[in-house]
């Protein structure tokens, strides 16, 4: 048997078998044997024809197409391994260039490869902004506005007044004079306590700052116009450059009365001795969502820098399963807020492999991050604590099983179940601690390499497996 092997482009082999004639011979009587045990051939038992007979019978093409699965299937294993490769996934026969000898084209994926730049090089200022006590502040006052009673009054609005109105805008500009901007609308405005600067570009109110106390001193059924220019780059894109009449009309007028920072107050938002502790435990949520956010940010950015770096070789199938996990996973977000994939793709006009197109860079984007963070943790030798991914694994096993039947939770401890749950976990756990070695190495603060663990050596190379 003659291997050729031709590495493509696309990151995967095209391997050339010539296999010897005498093999196919052989491959085209053991497919008469078992076609003929299917197939009721007059005067014989089932898989006791002679060969003549049989070819009579069902024809030279069945038994043809019949040997060649055959051999396929006899010799790929081998085809692999003197091939000289490392697979991805199985392969598939793309081509016959001929039967006489047997000449056989197999594509097979290979395994992804990355040739690392030089990551330990890359240095980023790490300045994630600090919690003020504003910050604190604002979580405190949303608490109090969360429990505040509502009630209307029968008097002009001030500062502080819920007031609902009904709201419609037009344009102003030239031509395009009359133009609606806004549809008319119901909707509800707090009073700020303070005057907002119109000119302020960060925008804390709608549809734009200082809005809200333009309705002081106004009551029940009163109408007003109010003008405003906005500037070529607000944030709200039909608003840029547009001067715009804003015509309101007050539907109602209440007052809101917030509770005191007492110990009432405190009590009913959980087990917290007194205000300290409450907004300890306030600061602490949010330091944990600033940093966070930023480490979000931050990775990302240097995450481009060493992908710009490095060479990362896949296959398109490879990518073709992180697509599969993006749409997956953009299904079930669908499902969490009761809508529906079919209705989704109807109301934007577009077929599911448009969808698939539009998720394609999100997916690229994520397999090349996966496929860097797990060549940082090879680079790096880091593993993971076999104990916790045990933990982990039955803590999520214990989870589903909550909401299953008792047949369906039976097949979670099925064996492939449970092993591909610990393969995920791991990954998950593997790649979390390269990232925060990588942001270590970036912000200049990482240590020598921890020492692997004991227990857990060997599960990176289960993992490539």
């Amino acid at each position: 048997m003659k291997i050729e092997t031709q590495i493509q482009e696309d990151h995967q082999a095209k391997i050339i078998v010539e296999a010897d004639n005498d093999q196919m011979e052989a491959m085209k009587h053991r497919a008469a044997r078992k076609i003929a045990r299917k197939v009721k051939i007059a005067g014989f038992r089932p898989g006791k024809a002679p060969y003549p007979v049989i070819v009579r019978q069902v024809g030279e093409a069945a038994i043809l197409e019949e040997a060649l699965e055959i051999l396929v299937d006899d010799i790929y294993p081998k085809v692999i391994e003197e091939a000289n490769i490392n697979p991805y996934g199985p392969g598939s026969l793309e081509n016959v260039q001929s039967m006489d000898p047997p000449i056989l084209e197999f594509v097979v994926p290979l395994e992804a490869e990355v040739e690392l730049g030089d990551y330990k090089s890359i240095r980023v200022q790490y300045e994630p902004e600090e919690v003020t006590q504003d910050d604190v502040d604002k979580v405190l006052a949303n608490l109090r506005e969360n429990q505040a009673i509502i009630e209307p009054v029968d008097r002009p609005s001030q500062i502080g007044d819920l007031v609902t109105v009904r709201i419609s805008a037009t344009k102003k500009n030239g031509e395009n004079d009359g133009e609606v901007i806004i549809e008319e609308r119901s909707t509800r405005i707090i009073i700020s306590e303070a005057e907002n600067d119109e000119t302020d570009e960060t925008p804390t109110e709608w549809p734009f700052n200082g809005f809200s106390n333009q309705l002081i001193g106004l009551s029940e059924n009163d109408e007003k116009s109010i003008e405003h220019s906005f500037s070529d780059d607000n944030e709200a894109e039909e608003f840029r450059g547009v001067t715009a009449n804003f015509i309101v009309k007050v539907e109602n007028v209440k007052t809101r009365q917030l509770p005191e920072l007492d110990a009432d107050f405190i009590a009913s938002l959980g087990e917290f001795d007194d205000l300290q502790a409450l907004t300890d435990e306030i600061r602490t949520s949010l330091e944990a969502q600033a940093q966070q956010s930023y480490n979000q940010d931050y990775d990302e950015i240097i995450l481009d820098m060493i992908i710009d770096q490095s060479t990362i070789k896949f296959p398109p199938q490879m990518l073709e399963r992180e697509v599969d996990s993006v749409m997956s996973n953009f299904e079930n977000r669908l499902k969490q807020q009761g809508l529906d994939l079919d209705l989704y793709l109807k109301t934007r006009n577009l077929d599911i492999d448009g969808l698939r197109e539009e998720a394609t860079p999100n997916a690229e984007s994520n397999l090349k991050q996966t496929l860097i963070l797990l060549e940082i943790a090879k680079a790096e030798n880091l593993d993971v604590d076999p104990d916790k991914v045990q933990a982990q694994a039955q803590s999520t096993l214990n989870y589903y099983a909550q909401s299953l039947t008792k047949k369906e939770a039976r097949k979670l401890v099925n064996q492939n179940v449970y092993g591909n749950l610990v393969t995920n976990i791991m990954a998950d756990m593997l790649i979390n601690r390269s990232m925060e070695r990588f942001r270590d190495i970036t912000r200049g603060i990482a240590d020598e390499p921890d020492a692997m663990f004991d227990r857990g050596a060997g599960l990176l190379e289960f993992l490539r497996e």
